[in-house]
């Protein structure tokens, strides 16, 4: 069975893949897949109930598919409506093919670390 957490990283904190100061911080780690994506859903809603600025990190994602993609959007559209600046870090290659090839690619708020 695969597993996936969200992860709240404590500002100034290094790792998983040293994201900027002034924005509230987290990471997703392990496989973004139809098993582990509902739970996710639900941690993320959580995520962007605050306010300010988000960053979220990738780089301990290891595995993904179109439902990692789709939770990702739905992460997005969330954060838009709410008024919460999101960006992505890191993200999979994996992830970053599939949006390519279903042309969503300018969608996703992508970011250098």
């Amino acid at each position: 069975m695969s597993t996936a957490r969200l992860l709240s990283l404590a500002p100034g904190g290094g790792q998983p893949g040293d994201l900027p100061e002034g924005r509230e911080r987290f990471a997703l780690e392990g496989v973004l897949d139809f098993g582990t994506v509902r739970a996710l859903l639900r941690e993320g809603e959580r995520m962007l109930a605050g306010e300010g600025p988000l960053a979220i990190d990738l780089a301990a994602v290891h595995e993904a598919n179109s439902a990692g993609l789709a939770l990702l959007l739905e992460w997005i559209d969330l954060a838009k409506r709410r008024g919460r600046p999101l960006h992505l870090y890191n993200l999979p290659e994996s992830l970053v093919h599939l949006a390519e090839l279903a042309n969503l690619g300018p969608l996703l708020p992508l970011a250098d670390a």
